[in-house]
């Protein structure tokens, strides 16, 4: 059994260690809440733009760059990542999901653009590595998602990359996070929307619209997956900080369990020392 000396230094490490992970929980809880509402407030409108992108796209020109069907020879990977870890699996099954899209691909090149730390770390050591932004969730602002979308869409324009597919953890609540793997480039067409065309009337004109329609639309949809990102990067932190802080307190109890026996042991002996001393010199 370890000495009492020991057994405390570990009871103050432990209780340390608790404290720590309890303010992580407190502050990931409150930007979570923030997170929540930004994200749940943008779905209505994303999803809105988005489907009437695709209700048109049946009847866009089929020479319009952004639904062109190309052979895919070079696919770009949007990784979606933290900077930061202490968050459970939440970037580990990204780069799980990521390596995955690799291995499906049989012919062709695939790269990342990574935007997030831990995605660069991990996939930069195996992979190719294009394009990285690791500040942009310093200020998740729409402008600044709008200049990383213009470099995807200039890129996909000037056929760098044949598809560019994002990967990011859709917020559904602070215990859940689903890995979601969306095409960005082409835009997918829905079939059979010719009948939900009619209920349109264009003004000035379907060709403006459209092309004015479908950047924004794009846009959005990655500022979108940057906010469902970052919300479920703190309701991940913040299950985990929980579940790290009551393991800390019961490794806690533990332990002050195991001092508290190993002190009664060693008064226990000092007792029996005092009487056994006794009774020689009486003796």
């Amino acid at each position: 059994m370890a000495n009492l000396k020991e057994i405390r230094n570990r009871i103050s490490s432990v209780s340390s260690t608790m404290k720590i992970t309890s303010a992580m929980k407190m502050v990931s809880a409150a930007k979570l809440k923030k997170a929540q509402d930004a994200i749940v407030a943008m779905r209505p409108y994303s999803n809105k733009l988005t489907g009437i992108l695709q209700d048109l796209s049946s009847s866009i020109d089929s020479d319009n760059i952004f639904i062109q069907n190309r052979e895919t020879n070079k696919k770009l990977i949007v990784c979606i990542t933290s900077n930061r870890g202490l968050c459970g699996g939440f970037n580990s099954n990204i780069i799980k999901e990521c390596i995955g899209l690799v291995k499906k691909q049989n012919n062709g090149e695939t790269t990342f653009f990574c935007l997030g730390k831990k995605g660069d770390d991990i996939l930069s050591k195996k992979h190719s590595v294009v394009l990285t932004n690791n500040e942009i969730f310093d200020n998740l602002s729409f402008e600044n998602v709008k200049e990383i979308a213009d470099v995807l869409i200039k890129k996909f324009v000037e056929q760098e990359f044949d598809t560019i597919q994002i990967v990011y953890n859709r917020f559904k609540n602070a215990a859940t996070q689903i890995v979601t793997n969306e095409q960005f480039l082409p835009i997918l067409s829905v079939d059979d929307q010719q009948e939900n065309n009619q209920h349109y009337i264009f003004e000035p004109s379907k060709s403006e619209i459209v092309n004015e329609l479908i950047p924004k639309s794009l846009r959005t949809q990655l500022f979108k997956a940057l906010r469902d990102s970052y919300a479920s990067e703190h309701g991940a932190r913040m299950t985990a900080m929980h579940k790290a802080t009551d393991n800390a307190t019961e490794l806690r109890d533990q332990l002050k369990l195991t001092y508290n026996k190993a002190r009664q042991a060693a008064i226990t002996n000092e007792i029996l020392e005092i009487v056994g001393g006794a009774e020689a010199l009486n003796n």
